[in-house]
């Protein structure tokens, strides 16, 4: 019998993070510090919200483009919030930010076409790119200068093929962010190569210290950006799979038509619940976000204490809930260091590789957890490294 598997779907690797937590599922021991998710339950309002839907009866489809009450306090909302200016009608409700991604590639990508993706960003950027038939090419960013994309390390990797280039910021696994002067820099790169960019600010709502910038708020970029957001992280809401992706009408009428193919419409429980969480954030200023937020901040700063105490280079992080500390200074890739941190202390963490292959002596530790569990978890981190440093 022939190979049916086509060559795109054989080629595509497993996803580094659920490939290590296949093993660490099968562990009741263990102290996990991998998976991207928040802590909090979504607030009883937004729970409420979807409940009283389903005990009204409200079972059926919405039309494609999601509800229009939703899709206006979205707009809303990116105005309020980001300066950025997309109508209703420029948006499109999602399942998750990780359907918005598909949509977005796929919509864009013809054969060949190299699609830029900063190096290290979230492990479904590159095969995303290939399944749509393109060219993943990293861009490679460094801690030293907060894992930000430089005008220079962007033209370097351009070339004629290259039609869009992915900004994920806030950036998970390295908690790094783009200021506005930053953004200002690369822009006329952009500008000079005609590039589309895809922006995924999915975390732009837990940043630390400087408020999260958005790249489709400059008015020259506002027709060559697709923007990418959701409700999981920000209102606690990952397992209602509920996101949006705003563009032109020449993009939006192309993702629209995939969407309709592949997924209908997002679930009409989570899009009721979704309208609660901007409607109730609006009315009370986003003070659950904020709190959310603030309590992110301390554990950000506990995971920051510890890792330099341990003499672990560590850039500290400025947005997202991710820490990425290099561990090559122990003689050990990070993929080396999991596995045995893993083995050895009962703490799981993912292995920078997993995120492309820049990240190859860093780790990635959530610290979406209890503060109770990232002390104890540091502590035999700390053990570990300590270890590892009387063997040389």
């Amino acid at each position: 019998m022939r190979d049916f598997v086509s060559k795109h779907a054989k080629n595509i690797k497993p996803s580094g993070i659920r490939k290590f937590f296949d093993i660490v599922a099968e562990r009741k021991d263990v102290i996990s510090l991998g998976v991207g998710e928040p802590d909090f339950i979504t607030p009883w309002d937004i729970r409420d919200a979807g409940i009283n839907v389903i005990k009204r009866g409200y079972t059926q489809y919405t039309s494609n483009k999601g509800l229009p009450a939703l899709r206006t306090e979205i707009s809303g909302y990116l105005m309020r919030s980001f300066g950025v200016e997309f109508s209703s009608d420029d948006i499109i409700v999602t399942v998750g930010a990780s359907e918005a991604i598909d949509l977005a590639l796929r919509a864009v990508v013809d054969e060949g076409d190299e699609i830029l993706v900063p190096d290290p960003s979230y492990v479904s950027y590159k095969p995303c790119v290939e399944l749509s038939g393109g060219v993943a090419v990293p861009i490679p960013t460094d801690g030293k200068n907060g894992f930000k994309l430089t005008p220079e390390a962007i033209e370097q990797v351009i070339t004629k093929k290259t039609k869009a280039i992915i900004f994920p910021y806030p950036n998970n696994p390295t908690g790094g962010i783009m200021e506005r002067e930053y953004i200002e820099k690369i822009i006329p790169v952009i500008l000079k190569y005609d590039l589309l960019v895809i922006s995924d600010e999915i975390y732009a709502e837990l940043t630390y210290g400087a408020p999260h910038c958005s790249i489709a708020s400059f008015p020259e970029m506002k027709d060559r950006v697709i923007l990418i957001n959701g409700f999981s992280k920000a209102f606690a809401m990952t397992g209602w799979r509920i996101g949006f992706v705003c563009a032109n009408n020449d993009l939006t009428s192309a993702m629209l038509k995939i969407h309709q193919y592949t997924t209908i419409c997002a679930p009409i429980f989570s899009q009721y619940a979704a309208l609660q969480a901007l409607k109730s954030g609006r009315e009370n200023n986003f003070e659950t976000v904020r709190e959310m937020c603030d309590e992110y901040n301390k554990r950000r700063r506990l995971m920051c204490d510890a890792f330099k105490k341990m003499g672990l280079e560590c850039f500290e992080p400025k947005g997202a809930f991710y820490i990425f500390p290099s561990v090559e200074s122990t003689g050990l890739t990070g993929e080396e260091f999991a596995t045995k941190l893993l083995e050895e202390k009962k703490v799981a963490v993912v292995p920078g590789n997993a995120f492309g292959d820049f990240g190859k002596y860093y780790v990635r530790c959530s610290y979406a957890y209890s503060i109770k569990d990232l002390i104890e978890a540091t502590e035999r981190i700390a053990e570990f490294v300590k270890e590892l440093k009387n063997k040389k």
